[in-house]
């Protein structure tokens, strides 16, 4: 018994081997287990109970309603009559004439008349046979009870109907989830997107989409938290979570140092179980009513390396665009690091923190990608070696009008003429960024004076990261200051 309540109770289809918070269709999976005085607080908020239920429940109780009223009046109609005698086989209506017998009510002569004037007099149908008179005060109480008690109970139950036809879970129902999420790169960042779409043409005016991870946390006091819900940052189009819902929208979650996922890779997603829980809010511009509609992803269900395909196109016949619901679930699959999006943080962290702009071809140059990738540790030193030579111990030049004097510290290992510049990036970064070695040499000359000459913070040349670099493995050498 208890399991065949459970499935009356519990909507959506079987939930056997499935093991989610929000089912595909929206419901939640979630069942009541012996809450305190349950049937107690249903009743104290009937409405909602009734609006809730299923139709044959709320049709019933509709049926129930006028029928056991009209069964409860015409008890007391009944009675009226019987205590006043009008059931008395001399007071019947066929004798009540001769007799000059004035009843409660004209034209009762059983139950089933009393039950048919219960009727007329709630409704005010009025056929003019069964009337009350003055004989009776508590008749025409009952009269007028009856008339209010049967508006008030109508529009009741009028209501009940009216806001179950209109509720906006049914306006849900033509709310669309893609089947699958998906995992991809855009822009060089792993993200996890899912497709929304209305099939209506009545948009869903202010609508806004959530996305909340659910899976089990332990906290550093060793608490386990079955139920954790992590809160996903999500939007559509480089735009916040408010969507212009007029074409199916795909709604991305960047994976980044701040998202639940950064940490878990395509084997992980394999390995783990959680739920990612899917929101969509909004207003319905023809009833002006707010609506939600719910959907969830487990982990079987979220494609790693897969996009989705286009399902908006421009139909040059109608001048309008045309949405193709039929590709609305359909995925391509693409090239996608199987790494977690914290692993490919680290992978261009270690090159150089760089990544090829997305607003330049993969036909740019080589020299283009080494200037932007050196040009704010070390522009101003490419921009000199472009346009002078450092010369050997020979020197060039003389005099001191000269721009760079025959006296200056000659630096072995740095190309004097143009060359490809990955032999620059290479010499820079062995000059600066690596200790000193054997095939870099810092020679000094000496000035009339026969001491060595020490690079000063004035030299043109060089800037002043360059020349503390320098000063120090000048000194390092044994060379003195």
């Amino acid at each position: 018994m208890p399991r065949f309540r459970n499935r009356v109770l519990r909507p959506g289809v079987n939930r056997k081997y499935r093991k989610r918070a929000i089912l595909k269709n929206g419901d939640c999976n979630v069942a009541l287990s012996r809450p305190p005085r349950q049937h107690l607080r249903f009743l104290q908020d009937i409405f909602t109970t009734l609006v809730d239920a299923q139709w044959r429940w709320t049709l019933l109780v509709f049926a129930f309603s006028f029928v056991g009223s009209w069964l409860f009046f015409a008890v007391i109609w009944w009675l009226i009559s019987y205590t006043h005698g009008d059931l008395e086989e001399l007071h019947l209506p066929d004798n009540q004439s001769e007799i000059g017998w004035i009843p409660c009510v004209y034209n009762i002569y059983s139950f089933t008349s009393a039950f048919l004037f219960s009727i007329e007099t709630q409704h005010t149908i009025g056929y003019g046979v069964r009337t009350t008179t003055e004989e009776c005060p508590e008749a025409i109480f009952v009269m007028c009870f009856q008339s209010i008690y049967g508006l008030m109970i109508q529009a009741f139950m009028v209501g009940i109907v009216f806001a179950k036809m209109t509720r906006p879970k049914q306006r849900s129902q033509t709310l669309l989830f893609s089947k699958n999420a998906v995992v991809c790169q855009r822009d060089g960042e792993l993200c996890l997107m899912f497709r929304v779409g209305d099939m209506r043409k009545s948009h869903i005016i202010g609508a806004s989409v959530r996305a909340q991870l659910i899976r089990t946390k332990t906290t550093r006091e060793g608490e386990t938290m079955a139920q954790y819900q992590h809160e996903l940052d999500v939007g559509s189009d480089g735009s916040s979570s408010e969507l212009f819902f007029i074409w199916p929208q795909i709604v991305v979650h960047r994976i980044d140092k701040n998202s639940a996922l950064y940490n878990m890779s395509a084997s992980d997603m394999l390995r783990e179980r959680f739920e990612v829980v899917v929101i969509l809010e909004g207003t319905v511009e023809s009833t002006g009513q707010s609506t939600q509609a719910r959907s969830s992803y487990v982990n079987t269900e979220i494609l790693w390396g897969h996009r989705f395909e286009p399902v908006v196109c421009y139909n040059r016949e109608q001048q309008g665009y045309e949405i193709n619901y039929s590709k609305f679930d359909s995925t391509l699959q693409v090239d996608t690091p199987l790494c977690s999006a914290r692993e490919l943080a680290e992978f261009y962290r270690a090159q150089d923190d760089y990544r090829p702009p997305t607003d330049v071809g993969d036909n740019m140059s080589t020299k283009t990608q080494l200037e932007r990738r050196w040009k704010d540790h070390y522009s101003t030193i490419v921009n000199t070696l472009s346009q002078y030579h450092l010369a050997d111990e020979a020197g060039v030049g003389g005099g001191t009008d000269h721009l760079y004097p025959t006296r200056y510290l000659t630096i072995q290992g740095v190309p004097r003429r143009r060359k490809s510049y990955v032999a620059l990036q290479n010499n820079l970064w062995n000059l600066f960024d690596r200790p000193p070695n054997p095939r870099l040499k810092i020679t000094p000359k000496e000035d009339g004076a026969g001491s060595p000459r020490r690079v000063s913070d004035d030299d043109p040349i060089v800037n002043s990261v360059t020349v503390q670099n320098i000063n120090e493995r000048f000194t390092a050498g044994g060379g003195g200051v």
